[in-house]
Order: structure tokens, then C-alpha cells, then sequence
């Protein structure tokens, strides 16, 4: 499988979670623009790699800015994200692939001999443009699971406060890059969409948090305790959920969300620019997930870690 990501925290307990499974086999990681600046991105994965001795995954950086427009999220989530402030990883023992990102994607989604699983944990711009430049690439794509967008649920560009918007209705990666996740939502790809519908059923909360510090052996189930630490006031207050790390489980196991077939557009409109926007009476184009199992998703996500 490929992982496309914007290497926020969340994202790196997604990747984490992964790089557990002996089953899935992660081939390589392209960065995308989003949480993290995309050279602060590439060098974190790179060091989580060191760090689970993953010295076969290949990384590759995306470009610096959406296919479109300038919507970049809050300076201080970004600055978080870049430092990792808390966490604890080695220096990297390797470099950046010198292949762009879209241009990995675009060649290798191509081989039709060698289908291949891919998860987006950020904005869709890499996806976009490798589509563009090849379109039949998304024919080797088996399963396209994405992190995102918000259908019958509110929106979350406002939750913090950090942003001020009028926008009640997008979620953050889809906010970002619209013109990327029209193009990839309408490119004719199996696509799993993992929306805040379903991951607002999944909190980690603090018997969760308290159960992996305390079991945590292994070097990458320690960094997710790490990063949960960091978090640890947003769990305390129930405003922590699992975004990136569900997207995951439901790539290994569909059967932890409520996946239903919708037909699913990307708002180009500049008061709802973003929005996931679910449409009667059109063919589906995504498996949408509309609610998810909290306790199946704990049960897969802590077994993979070592921590039940």
C-alpha cells in the first residue's frame, strides 16, 4: 500500500498503526501540503521510519501549495506539526526520494500488473495531480481510502477557534485543496470516504490514553503515547477523536465503519468551498462511512500496538 499524508500528528499514529500490522506491507509515503510545511513533513515520517526500522519505505514530497487558491490551515497547527513538540524520534538515517511526489504516484498507480491499496490522510493535491498527468494510473488503485470531507455532519474549520470562518460545512483536507478533491472524487477510483461522520463516533479518551502509556513496550507504541501526551488536554475536554487512525483500521478492516454507497461532490463555492455535498439521484462514486465501531476500532488499533 501507498500512504499520501500531510504528517500531522494524527496522521503519524495512522502511520504508526500500520507499520504494526506485519500484514500490510507500506510501500512507500508521498507528502502532501496540509498540517505540516511538506519538507518538515518528509523529514518527520522519515524519522518515524528510523524509528520502527523501516528502512524500505520510500518517501516523496508533494508540492508546497493547493492546485488552487491559497487555503493553508492555522499558522500555530502547522507550527505543531513541523516540530512535534514532546515526541521523542531519531534523526533521520536516510533522504527524500528526488522524484516528485505526483510523479511516484502518476508512474506507479499505472502498473496494472501491481495493483495497489492507497490512504490519503490530508489534502487530495498529490492524487489530483498525478491523475492529471496519467489518468489511467487510477485504474491500479484496488481500494482508495480516504480521510475527509463531512457529509451529513457539520463542518470543523472553526472547532478551536484557531480560523475564522462563515464555512459551517467543509472539513479541513477537503477546505484546503478543492479543485484536488473534485478531480479525484470524480476520477472514476474505488474510494472508501472516511468523513467526520464516522469519526466523531470514535473518541480517544483517557482510559484509552492511561492504557497505552502504561503498556506501551515497543518503541513506536511509546511514540503514540508520546503523541497522545501531547494532546492530552484536548482528550481530557472529549474533543479528541480518532480521524487518521480510523481511516487506517477501515483500510485493514472495512468492517469497523458503516460504509454506504453515495454520490459525493466537492463545493467549489466560495461560502461552502470545500463542502462534501451528497447528491440524489446520481450514480455513487464513494463507499461512504456514516458511522463507525468504537470498540472494534480499539480493539484492532491496540492489538496492532501491543497495548490491550
Amino acid at each position: 500500500m501507498i500512504v499520501d499524508t500531510d504528517a500531522g500528528s494524527d496522521d503519524l499514529l495512522a502511520i504508526a498503526f500500520l507499520l504494526s500490522r506485519p500484514d500490510i506491507h507500506v510501500e512507500a509515503i508521498t507528502i502532501v501540503n496540509g498540517m505540516a510545511h511538506v519538507p518538515a513533513g518528509g523529514r518527520n515520517v522519515l524519522r518515524l521510519l528510523a524509528l520502527a526500522g523501516r528502512h524500505d519505505v520510500r518517501v516523496y514530497l508533494g508540492r508546497e501549495t493547493p492546485l488552487s487558491g491559497n487555503g493553508e490551515f492555522p499558522a500555530e497547527l502547522r507550527r505543531n506539526s513541523d516540530d512535534l513538540t514532546g515526541v521523542t524520534l531519531p534523526e533521520p538515517t536516510r533522504a527524500i526520494e528526488s522524484q516528485p511526489a505526483a510523479e511516484f504516484l502518476a508512474r506507479r498507480l499505472a502498473e496494472l500488473a501491481h495493483p495497489v491499496q492507497v490512504l490519503t490522510l490530508g489534502p487530495l493535491t498529490n492524487l489530483a495531480e498525478a491523475f492529471s498527468h496519467m489518468p489511467r494510473s487510477v485504474r491500479a488503485i484496488r481500494q482508495l481510502v480516504i480521510l475527509g470531507g463531512a457529509v451529513r455532519a457539520p463542518g470543523n474549520l472553526a472547532e478551536g477557534g484557531a480560523f475564522k470562518t462563515d464555512n459551517a460545512a467543509a472539513e479541513w483536507n477537503m477546505f484546503i485543496d478543492p479543485t484536488a478533491a473534485k478531480t479525484v472524487f470524480a476520477s472514476g477510483a474505488p474510494i472508501r470516504l472516511v468523513p467526520l461522520d464516522a469519526t466523531q463516533r470514535v473518541p480517544i479518551d483517557m482510559a484509552l490514553f492511561e492504557q497505552i502509556q502504561r503498556k506501551a513496550e515497543t518503541p513506536v507504541a511509546r511514540f503514540v503515547a508520546q503523541v497522545l501526551a501531547t494532546n492530552r488536554d484536548s482528550i481530557r475536554q472529549g474533543f479528541y477523536f480518532a480521524w487518521d487512525p480510523l481511516a487506517a483500521v477501515a483500510l485493514v478492516n472495512p468492517a469497523v465503519a458503516t460504509f454506504r454507497p453515495l454520490a459525493i461532490e466537492i463545493s467549489q463555492k466560495a461560502q461552502e468551498l470545500g463542502r462534501t455535498t451528497e447528491t440524489k439521484g446520481r450514480r455513487a462514486n464513494a463507499q461512504v462511512a456514516i458511522d463507525a465501531d468504537r470498540l472494534r476500532f480499539r480493539d484492532i488499533f491496540m492489538t496492532a500496538l501491543g497495548v490491550r
